[in-house]
C-alpha cells in the first residue's frame, strides 16, 4: 500500500470520492466525520498525511490543525487543508497555522495525487520512524525536537534579472531572511554558502527551463537537500504535477500574493531545517558507532571491517599490506599513580602523535585500554613498514606527556608487526590470523624489554 491517508470531510459523499480515489492509487483511505474524530484517529493511527476539509461540524478546520500542530504524536504529519472558499484570509490563516498546503474546491485531482507523492515521499514511515528511534536511544542520542528557526538564505532565480529583484523588493520587508538573486550559473556553482531554498522561475531561460535547473540541483551532493518552490503561470494541471513529481516541495503562481509566499517559504525552511536536524544526528549516530569516543579515532568494530576491505583490495593487486598492534608500555601504572583522568590525557595524546605520523589512506584505531592497531596498505618490502613502526615509537618517545595537573610523564609504546603472507595473489590466511601474529610479536617486544618493534618472523620469508 502507499501509505496511510486520513479524509476529514463533514460531507459523506466527499469522504466516499476521495476514498474511491485514493484506494485505486494503493493507498489506504481512513474516513473522520468531524473534528474530534480526526484528532482521535490522527493520533491512534498516525497516518501519512491528513486531507483536512476547513469545515467541520464540531471544530472549525483551523481549529484541528492547531491542535495537530501542538500534540508531539501528531505535529509532523503532513496536512493539506481543503476548502469550498477561496477567501485569501483563510489560505493565510491555514499556511500560518502550519498547513503543508491548501486546496480550493473543486481539487485538481491530478494536482492533489501529486503533491500526496511529493509529501509521501518526504516523510518516513512510522516503521521507519520507530526504527531510526530506537537506534537512536540505544546510542544515547535525541532527535531534536525543535529544528532552528533563525534567518536562513533564499535563492531567488529567474530568467530575467528585474522579475527576481521584483521578488526580493515584495518579500524582503516581509522576511527576516537573507534573499540573494541568482543565476541559473551561479545557482549551479559549487563553493560557498548553500541557499535553504531555491525559488526558480519555472520559465527560466525558456519553456522547462525550471524544472530542468531543478533536476540539476536535485543531482549534486551540495544542493540535493536544499527545498524548491517553482513560480509558474499557474498551479493546477498536468504542468504542477509533473513539477511535484519532479521534487518541487511547493508551487507559487506568477502573480503570488507576497504574504502567502512568505508563509509557504517560512514553513518550508522550517521543514527542511527539521530534516536537516535529522540527518545530523543520524550521522553523528553512525560516526560514534565507529568512533571510540574518548581518543576520536575508530574502534573496533571499524578496524575489523577497514581491515577486511585493504586485504581485499591487497589481493586483487597482488601486493601485500601491514599490521601493526600498538601497547603502551606500564600504562596501569600511570592509573594506579596519577589517576584516570591522566591516563585518559596521555591516550590521547598517544592517539594525536600517532596519527599526526601516519599517511592519509593509512588506518589507526583503538581497540583495545591502551592497544592500538594501524594497518598501512600497500607495502613492497617489510623495512619501509618498520620505518614507519619506529618513527611511530620515536614520536612517543622524545617529547613527554604533559598531565591534567601540571606534570609531566614519560611514555613509550612496543609494537608488534606483521605481514600478510604472499602467495601469488592467492590468499593464504585470514586477516585475524594476519593481526594475531602482530599481536604475538607485541608480546615478544614486551617480553624483551619493552619501547621497542618486533617483526613477526614470518614476515620476511
Amino acid at each position: 500500500m502507499g501509505g496511510k491517508v486520513l479524509i476529514a470531510d463533514n460531507v459523506a459523499t466527499n469522504r466516499i470520492v476521495l476514498k474511491v480515489k485514493l484506494a485505486a492509487a494503493c493507498y489506504r483511505p481512513l474516513l473522520a466525520g468531524d473534528g474530534a474524530s480526526c484528532l482521535a484517529m490522527a493520533r491512534a493511527e498516525i497516518p501519512d498525511l491528513i486531507l483536512l476539509d476547513c469545515s467541520l461540524p464540531d471544530l472549525d478546520g483551523i481549529e484541528v490543525l492547531r491542535r495537530l500542530r501542538r500534540d508531539p504524536v501528531t505535529r509532523d504529519i503532513p496536512v493539506i487543508m481543503i476548502s469550498a472558499s477561496r477567501d485569501a484570509g483563510i489560505r493565510l490563516e491555514a499556511l500560518a497555522e502550519g498547513a503543508d498546503d491548501y486546496m480550493a474546491k473543486p481539487v485538481d485531482d491530478l494536482v492533489l495525487m501529486a503533491r500526496l507523492r511529493r509529501l509521501m515521499r518526504l516523510r518516513d514511515t512510522p516503521g521507519e520512524g520507530a526504527i531510526r528511534g530506537a537506534a537512536l536511544r540505544a546510542l544515547g542520542l535525541a532527535e531534536q525536537a525543535e529544528a532552528f528557526e533563525g534567518p536562513g538564505l533564499i535563492a531567488l532565480v529567474a530568467g530575467r534579472t528585474e522579475l527576481a529583484m521584483r521578488w526580493r523588493k515584495e518579500l524582503q520587508a516581509l522576511m527576516p531572511d537573507r534573499l540573494l538573486v541568482q543565476s541559473r550559473e551561479e545557482a549551479l556553482a559549487e563553493g560557498g554558502t548553500t541557499p535553504d531554498i531555491f525559488l526558480i522561475d519555472a520559465d527560466l531561460d525558456g519553456p522547462g527551463g525550471g524544472l530542468r535547473l531543478m533536476s540539476d540541483l536535485r543531482s549534486r551532493a551540495g544542493t540535493r537537500h536544499a527545498a524548491v518552490c517553482i513560480v509558474r503561470g499557474e498551479v493546477a494541471g498536468e504542468g504542477a504535477a509533473m513539477a511535484y513529481d519532479l521534487g518541487a516541495n511547493d508551487l507559487l503562481p506568477a502573480a503570488f500574493d507576497p504574504r502567502e509566499a512568505r508563509l509557504r517559504l517560512r514553513n518550508l525552511l522550517r521543514r527542511k531545517r527539521r530534516a536537516d536536524a535529522t540527518r545530523a544526528t543520524l550521522q553523528n549516530g553512525l560516526r560514534l558507532a565507529v568512533v571510540d569516543p574518548l581518543t576520536g579515532l575508530y574502534n573496533r568494530r571499524y578496524a575489523g571491517a577497514h581491515l577486511a576491505a585493504v586485504a581485499e583490495r591487497a589481493q586483487a593487486a597482488g601486493e601485500r599490506f601491514a599490521v601493526m598492534v600498538i601497547d603502551l608500555d606500564r600504562f596501569k601504572s600511570v592509573n594506579d599513580r596519577w589517576g584516570h583522568g591522566a591516563g585518559d590525557a596521555v591516550l590521547v595524546e598517544v592517539a594525536r602523535r600517532l596519527h599526526a605520523n601516519l599517511r592519509p589512506g593509512d588506518l589507526i584505531a583503538r581497540i583495545g585500554g591502551e592497544e592500538f592497531l594501524v594497518a598501512l596498505p600497500d607495502v613492497r618490502r617489510p623495512d619501509e613498514a618498520r620505518a614507519v613502526a619506529e618513527r611511530l615509537r620515536e614520536a612517543i618517545e622524545e617529547q613527554p606527556v604533559s598531565l591534567p595537573c601540571g606534570g609531566s610523564l614519560r611514555v613509550t609504546i612496543s609494537v608488534g608487526l606483521a605481514f600478510s603472507l604472499d602467495d601469488g595473489g592467492r590468499r593464504v590466511e585470514t586477516v585475524d590470523q594476519v593481526v594475531n601474529r602482530a599481536d604475538s610479536a607485541l608480546l615478544i617486544a614486551k617480553s624483551g624489554g619493552r619501547n621497542q618493534v618486533t617483526i613477526e618472523r614470518s614476515a620476511v620469508a
